[in-house]
């Protein structure tokens, strides 16, 4: 049995009334999240434009085995293609070792010690990025580093306060969240900046140094800091019919997500190749650096929240707020638009340059699409989900984006077999998918779910700010 100690007392109050854990917390994240975004902005285009090509890729430690491991599969790959499967496979990764990560912290080491090894293992990555040699081992301990860290800084934010201050713990994850998306925002504007006017090694080791200070941040708030979350012992004894059936609605909810994600995702992997050979970036003798595109989403994602609350709170008021349903099926169609976004001016420029601004209504679009879909998924799981394995339902949601991102990755490959308005077309369908699968069985499972309305928020899916 585990015999985990109480979490830290409360810290000492600093600024607006929080403990001063929360904001070197906030301040670690948003420091990784800048070196995390930077770092994915810039490697699709590094691998297409110079890892993969001959005279480097025979340099990378390892690679001959994976390719022909993922060429055993999906038959002869391209630079291009092996990018897509390469990224698909890190990035899905990255969503599927939080839950090992979190099992070692709570059985183990704690999520002091947890986060400690994560920031050093993912500070080891982006240095290893910035050698040729070294580019699987990056990918490895950036995906290791990761799953020690993404989840467990996570349960320290909450276990900053004590258990019967949900309003409280509630703006704290809000600050917590704020920060993942400055970083989300800036990382690529800066990487892409330098990698752009220096060299990509340049781009890479800025991604390192700011992850250097978010590991420095931590340390220097490391006694403020819970070394191990308590958990809560939830009532045993097996699950009801009841329970087990709000449990496949989740599920088959769950697996409709998938849909939108994969529409959403590609804008990470597939967009900046199709920028970088078809949009006009040339503002007379300036050019916009292809990364600077996915600091586009994030930032939507800040902007888009008042709106949306004050949104709701008007289609409240009318009784015409659409559901949790309704809102992730909105989340779908609005992912198939955005995808439309890019077909329609492909058409109209008939083989010659597209307006930067297509591009940009794209990642906008998207950024506002994520916060219908992900953010009320997360919200619908804390609440439906049965209290004894809630945390494990959460952890399977996470798990959407692990399927989302390989599929992003294996579907990136058809791009050169198809044409660029043939392929977003293609993520225009898979949108839509989504949001047809809502209309027909939106009604059912929102019956499923009914019963469990009263099932309180927990904190980390009471905000729309959250992490894609």
């Amino acid at each position: 049995m585990n015999t985990a100690t109480p979490a830290a007392p409360a810290a000492p109050r600093a600024f607006a009334g929080h403990p001063k854990g929360l904001y070197y917390l906030a301040f670690t994240e948003a420091w990784e999240r800048f070196s995390y975004y930077g770092m994915t902005a810039l490697v699709v285009l590094y691998m297409v434009n110079q890892l993969l090509l001959p005279g480097h890729v025979e340099h990378v430690v390892g690679l001959a085995g994976v390719r022909a491991a993922l060429e055993s599969v999906h038959g002869p790959l391209s630079a291009q293609a092996l990018a897509s499967q390469l990224f698909g496979l890190y990035t899905g990764f990255v969503y599927f070792t939080p839950l090992l990560g979190g099992l070692i912290a709570d059985r183990w080491i704690g999520q002091r010690n947890a986060v400690v090894i994560g920031a050093l293992a993912m500070s080891g990555g982006h240095l290893a990025m910035a050698f040729e040699q070294s580019f699987l081992l990056a990918l490895l301990l950036l995906v290791v580093g990761s799953g020690f860290l993404k989840g467990n800084i996570s349960a320290q934010v909450g276990a900053l306060y004590p258990r019967d201050d949900e309003s409280r713990r509630t703006r704290g994850f809000a600050i917590f969240s704020m920060a993942i998306n400055f970083g989300a925002v800036v990382g690529p504007l800066l990487c892409g900046a330098l990698a752009q006017a220096f060299g990509w090694h340049v781009g890479f080791g800025i991604a390192a140094v700011f992850m250097l200070a978010g590991l420095a941040t931590y340390l220097a708030g490391y006694r403020y800091l819970p070394a191990r979350v308590e958990r809560r012992k939830q009532e045993g004894g097996p699950l009801s019919r009841a329970e087990w059936r709000v449990v496949a609605a989740l599920l088959v909810v769950m697996v409709i997500s998938i849909f939108q994600s994969v529409s959403y995702y590609q804008l990470a992997n597939v967009l900046p190749v199709w920028i970088q050979a078809h949009v006009a970036l040339d503002a007379g003798a300036f050019t916009i650096p292809i990364p600077w595109y996915q600091s586009i989403d994030p930032l939507f994602s800040i902007l888009g929240v008042p709106v949306l609350f004050w949104l709701w709170a008007r289609q409240a008021a009318r009784g015409r707020e659409p559901g949790d349903l309704g809102k992730i099926g909105l989340g779908a169609w609005l992912a198939a638009a955005s995808n439309l976004f890019l077909v329609v001016p492909i058409i109209v420029a008939d083989g010659g340059p597209v307006h930067p601004f297509w591009p940009f209504l794209y990642c906008a679009s998207m950024g506002i699409a994520f916060l219908y879909y992900w953010p009320t998924l997360l919200a619908l799981v804390s609440r439906a989900a049965p209290a004894k394995i809630n945390a494990t339902m959460m952890g399977l949601a996470f798990m959407c984006l692990f399927f989302a991102n390989n599929l992003i990755g294996w579907i990136g490959t058809f791009y050169e077999r198809m044409t660029p308005a043939q392929f977003w077309s293609l993520h225009a369908a898979i949108g839509a998918t989504g949001g047809i699968l809502v209309l027909l069985l939106g009604k059912r499972l929102t019956q499923v779910f009914a019963g469990h309305a009263d099932q309180p928020l927990r904190p980390s899916a009471q905000t729309l700010e959250v992490e894609r």
